[in-house]
Parts: structure tokens; C-alpha cells; sequence
């Protein structure tokens, strides 16, 4: 499947890891870089924001793993 043929249910999907108790930090490290890099793929990779898409990537891992939810 393209890219371009997923439709917003499996991107969310895939934007929302399984975070689980205990992971190390090279596991939550990786779950920040697949969130970081989906963010940048809903604005289509533009530069520039790299960084606040990996700030808030860190954020909703961190939010998932806390159990207190995750801001978009």
C-alpha cells in the first residue's frame, strides 16, 4: 500500500503506539521517533518543524505512558 492510499483511521493508528509500563529508553526513544516522524508525514515533511515534532511526539509518549491521555 502507498502512502497516499491510507485513509486517516490507519494513520491514526499507526500515529498511536502501544506504550507500554516499563519500557526502556531506547524503546521510548524509538516510540518518539515513529510518532515524531508520522507528525512530520501529516505536513508533508515540510522543514522547519522538526523540532516541535519531535517536543511533542516526546509529550504523548509521555502522556501514554502516564495513562493522562495525549494532546494532538
Amino acid at each position: 500500500m502507498t502512502k497516499q492510499g491510507r485513509n486517516s483511521t490507519e494513520t491514526q493508528q499507526q500515529e498511536t503506539p502501544v506504550v507500554q509500563e516499563g519500557a526502556t529508553a531506547t524503546e521510548r526513544e524509538q516510540m518518539i521517533a515513529v510518532a515524531a516522524y508520522y507528525r512530520a508525514e501529516q505536513h508533508g515533511f515540510s522543514p522547519g518543524q522538526e523540532m516541535e515534532d519531535w517536543l511533542r511526539a516526546e509529550k504523548e509518549i509521555g502522556a501514554l505512558a502516564t495513562g493522562t491521555g495525549a494532546e494532538a
